[in-house]
This record gives structure tokens, sequence and C-alpha cells, in this order.
């Protein structure tokens, strides 16, 4: 030995320095900048990906390096005999494992590595909870001088593991003395949600969890600038049992200030304050933020959009910052696909976000079809204060039921309104229907549906799901209300409404889906009402077991004709398939569905279809697949669809 004889102990002392703090009765407090950064984060863009994970470059022989890394050559082995999950975290974090290649070692220098490895030890076991363990570390084999490779025995029993005593949890800034019942309601939620309750075991990462969440909680409303005054985990050895403290500073009350937008080049500025819909004055709401940078991302528009209130700015108004990529002026998309109702279809969508001379949005799609081909095209305005827009539509289409083929146009132009959970529209609308095929044959225009009629029309839609992609509860329910006259050589007053809920309601073990539809239409008996405005129902989001629109009125030559009413009911239990013992992403259901047309209240009679079938959670929606049996006809049908729509 000659230099290195000095440079072991010292790197000896500085792997002591950089160990864990030792894990004595009491755990110094912490400050807020030893938190996670996600802890402060002010908006919710997608998170950066996890780096990718990368193999250390194996120690070479003379030199120490990090605990995970393979060395090139071994001086000793290191055994680990301890129960799990101890012999894990011991093997990947021992300070001994940065010491394998250096090959130099002498005896005096090995035995100091072994001495300071037990604090190291009972540091690293204490981050699991047992703060009184049983060390044992001795060497086996060989010695350095015999040129034979020893082995380090790591023996420990880890003994009792230690629990949560007493947990307190204090407040400092706005949230402290606020009278605000929003602000106390904000701090009790936070003591509620406290991941560390008493008797649950204490672990390091679970104690800095813990904190972390409760400040997320903290900053996520009212207080951007939160932070974690002090913790303190005072840890009783003997009783193995660990007090916890907590003080979160919230600093003061945020309240959102005037809007400074960038990146807005070709349309309208009011465009991205209006579809935000952030309100001056308002309290800070992260999830407020969140909802805003996602309808400006989602309204087409921008082809990204950041949201984010700086913490060091004026709490009383803090500027709400706004960022975003304009999207191309215009684009378009071609898609395929098949349903079980309609077969096979193929589309172009053409979208120009500002036709020229206007500020409008015309989208115009043509989709080709065997049953229902149809060619729409849809222009909107831009909203104005109070989130309504002036809409105006055009469609064409041609259903093919068979025996009868309807080929309808409908104009419309009104006003529609979306909001974070309720939609309304007000609107005109002509609608005219021409029906031919052999089913006309010894039927009357009004019975098949052949006619035209001019309404005015109020539609509202409420939606009160926990999501509205994948639902696990809530309901959501809308109605139509329209009144009108038929148009052609008579002109008789109708009047036309349409119910609809759907409830979800969680079970221990999934979750139950009822859903409920009513329509009904009034109108003299030789009114010529157009189809579109009457009801057929039956297919893959209505009544399955039956074809696409097979449930109407049967006529007298054997058509199925359109009705004016509709009641469909249906009863849906949805069970998750388990993995391992937890929930995985496909689910098992079993269902009952039933629905009638006819022409009078009485005379209406339910179509019965049950059957099974499974659910996949896609990242566009719920994939559906459902085997389901016909009553009526006694058959068995295949229906597949995709995505939630209420």
């Amino acid at each position: 030995m000659t230099a290195s004889a000095g440079l072991i102990p010292a790197l000896a002392l500085f792997a002591a320095l950089l160990a864990l703090p030792a894990g004595a009765q009491t755990a110094a407090p912490m400050d807020s900048s030893t938190t996670p950064p996600s802890g402060v984060t002010q908006t919710a863009p997608a998170p950066p990906p996890p780096p990718e994970k990368v193999t250390p470059e194996p120690t070479p022989q003379g030199a120490t390096g990090p605990t995970s890394a393979q060395p090139e050559v071994t001086a000793f082995d290191i055994a680990v005999r301890a129960p799990q999950p101890v012999k894990d975290l011991l093997e990947r974090h021992l300070e001994l494992q940065r010491y394998r290649a250096v090959t130099d070692l002498d005896e005096a220098e090995l035995a100091r590595l072994m001495v300071l490895a037990e604090r190291n030890v009972r540091n690293l076991v204490g981050t699991l909870g047992y703060f009184s363990p049983t060390i044992t570390i001795t060497r086996e084999g060989g010695t350095v001088a015999s040129g034979q490779r020893p082995t380090i025995v790591v023996a420990v029993e880890p003994g009792q593991a230690t629990t949560i005593g007493a947990v307190a949890i204090d407040f400092a800034g706005d949230i402290a003395q606020s009278p605000d019942p929003d602000a106390q309601t904000q701090r009790a939620n936070i003591q509620r949600d406290w991941r560390l309750s008493v008797g649950q075991r204490f672990t390091q990462d679970a104690w800095d969890s813990a904190k972390t969440q409760a400040l997320r909680d903290l900053v996520a409303r009212r207080y951007p600038a939160g932070k974690l005054a002090g913790s303190l985990a005072d840890v009783d050895a003997p009783e193995h049992s660990a007090a916890l403290s907590l003080k979160l500073d919230s600093g003061p009350l945020y309240r959102l200030g005037p809007m400074q937008v960038t990146g807005v080049e070709r349309y309208d500025p009011v465009l991205v304050p209006r579809l935000a819909r952030l309100s001056t004055g308002a309290p800070y709401d992260q999830y407020q933020l969140v909802e805003a940078q996602q309808r400006l991302a989602a309204s087409g528009y921008f082809d990204s959009a950041y949201i984010f209130v700086d913490p060091e700015s004026d709490p009383n108004a803090a500027p709400v910052q706004v960022q975003v990529r304009e999207a191309k002026l215009q684009k378009i998309i071609l898609g395929v696909g098949v349903t079980t109702d309609t077969g096979p279809r193929a589309s172009v969508e053409h979208t120009h976000l500002r036709v020229p001379g206007t500020n409008w949005r015309a989208v115009s799609k043509l989709q080709l079809e065997k049953k229902a081909p149809f060619a729409q095209t849809e222009w909107t305005s831009i909203p104005d204060e109070s989130s309504w827009r002036w809409v105006a539509l055009a469609r064409a289409e041609r259903v093919d039921d068979d025996e009868l083929v309807t080929r309808s146009g409908r104009l419309r132009f009104g006003r529609t309104q979306a909001g974070d959970r309720i939609d309304r529209n007000v609107y005109l609308q002509y609608d005219r229907a021409s029906v031919s095929g052999s089913g006309q044959i010894n039927s009357s225009a009004a019975d098949v549906g052949d006619g035209s009629a001019l309404t005015a029309n109020y539609v509202w839609t409420g939606r009160y799901f926990d999501s509205l992609i994948a639902p696990n509860k809530g309901y959501g329910l809308g109605f139509e209300l329209g009144a009108g006259s038929t148009m052609g050589s008579q002109h008789l007053p109708l009047g036309r409404a349409v119910g609809r809920w759907l409830g979800i309601v969680p079970l221990e073990r999934g979750r139950i889906a009822l859903r409920a539809e009513g329509g009904a239409v009034i109108a003299k008996d030789s009114a010529r009402i157009p189809g579109t405005l009457l009801f057929r129902t039956g297919g893959d989001t209505t009544v399955r077991g039956y074809g696409y629109r097979d449930i109407g009125i049967k006529l007298d030559n054997g058509v199925i004709a359109p009705g004016r009413y509709l009641a469909v009911g249906s009863v849906e239990y949805q069970r998750p398939m388990m993995k391992d013992g937890r929930p995985s992403e496909w689910e098992n259901t079993f269902f009952i569905d039933a629905g009638a047309v006819a022409d009078n209240p009485k005379d209406m009679k339910p179509s019965v279809g049950i059957g099974t079938g499974v659910r996949w959670r896609s990242p566009i929606g719920p994939l559906q697949i459902d085997l389901a049996y016909g009553v009526k006809p006694k058959q068995f049908r295949l229906h597949v669809s995709v995505g939630f729509v209420f």
C-alpha cells in the first residue's frame, strides 16, 4: 500500500457524511425547500415524461461508484440476510457497494468500512420504520492478504415496526385566521385527507408523500404561494411510536387579475378570455385554471394552451398568464370505421377556423356508408361574453331501412351555449323528408314519415358525472321542446317533446347504469310530419338485441314505420375484471334493455333485449362489445361501439 493508505479513510469519512441522518429519537424539522417541486405546481399542463432508466456504467477497478453500479472487478462480496423489503432496500442502497471495486484495501480499511456500514444500515432500516433493529456485520471467507475474496455478511433483524401516534397539523397565514367558510372548509379537508392516520405504519416514503399531498391540497386553491413551514417526526424507539407534527403556511389569499394573452395572431383577441371563462377577482383555483386550459385546447382554435399565475405577483390581482399556440387555419380529417348498426363507413371532414370575411368557423363533413350516408355543414360564430354563439346548419341524409328509403334535409339557425356542465340551444329548424321504396306501397305519406315542418326549439342538457369520458358515478339529464307547423299543402300545428336521463350508481364492486328516454309528437292524425321528427329505436346505443331502427310501428304491409311516441329503458350492471387482486381496465356487464314505439300511448308494447358484454377503458372512451338476445325476434346480435355520449 502506498498513497491509498490515506485515501481510503477519507473516502470512508465522506461516505459517512453522505449517509442518511441517524435514526435517533427525533428527526430534524423539514423546511419547504425540501418539498418536491410538484407540490407547488400552478397549472396542469401534461407533466414531462419521466427520464429513461439508465443503467450505471460499471465501476472501474480502484474507484468508488454509485451503490447501484456493478464493479468491473470485485474486492469483496456482500451478502444481505434480512426479511423483505429490508433486504431489497439494503442491496440497492448499502454504502459498502460503492467500494467493491477498490482492490487495494488492507485489513484495517476493510474493518473501518464495516464499522461505518453498521450506522448506514441502521439509517436505511429506519426509513422503513424500524428504529430498534438488531444488526450484525461479519466477514466470512478469505482475507485480503491471502488474495482470497472475503464476503461481508450483513444480517438484520428489523424488530417491531413503528406506527403513527399523535398527529398535529397546524396552519399559518390567511387560512389560519380567515372567517371565510371556503377557507375553513379547505383547512378541514386538508386535515381530513391526511394520509398518515393514527395506527398506520411509519415509513420515510409515506411521511414524505403525506407532507407533499398536504401541500398540494393547500396550493391547489386560494393559496398558490403556500409552503411547508415545518415538520417533525418524533420517534420513540422503545415504544415503537412516531408523533407527527406539520405546519402549513398558506401566505395571502390570491385573487385573479387581468388576463395577459400571448400567441394570438390570426383570431379575434376576445376569443381566449371568452373561451377561458375566468372571472377577474375570483379566488385562485387550480382546478378552474385546468378547466379553462382544457377548454382552450379542446376548442379547435389552438394546438396547445398553457395558463398559470405567478405566486410572486400581487395577491390582490394576480395576472393570469395565458400562452397559446394557434392551430392551422384549415384542416382535413379522413376517417374509416365500422359499426354493427350501419356497417363500414368512410368520411372526410374539412374545418375552416375563420371563413374569409367573417370570424365564423365552418365544419363540413361527408360520410359514406351503406345505410345512413350524409353531408353536413355547420357554421358557428365565436362566443360572446355569456358564451352564446350563433349557429347555422345544413344537412342532407339518406337512411335505408331495407324497405323504406328516407331522403331528408334539415336547415337550422339559432344560438347555442356550452357551459361546464350545462348546454343550451335555441333555434328555428326546417325539416323535409321524402320517403320511397317498396314499403311505401299501400301506406299513406303520414304513416311512413313523408312531409315537412318548421319548428322553434329549445334544448337543455345537464351533465353531472365525475368524468365525461368514463364516468363512475353521477347523472345526466336533458330535454327538447319544439313547436311549429307542418308545411306543404296543409299547415297543421305540432308539438314535440323528448326527455333523457342517465344515472350511474357506484357499488362496492362495480356500478349500476340506469337509462331512460321518452318522446312524444302531438299533432292531428292527418298531419304529414317528417320522419326525422318521429321516432324509431333499436341498435347499439338504444335497445340491444335488435337491428338499427328495427323497433317502430308495424304497418299492415309488414313495414316498420316511425311513430309519434317513444319509451326506452335500460338497466346495466358493470363489474370490473380483476387482475392480481386489483381492478383492471376491462369490465364485464349484464343488461336488460326495453323499448317501444307507437302512435298512441296505450298501444306501447315493449321489445326486450337481454345480454352480456365487456368494456375496455380505451384512451378515446369506453369500447363496448355486447352480445344481446332479442326476445321478440328470438335471435342473438353482436353490438360494438366506442365512446361515452350523453
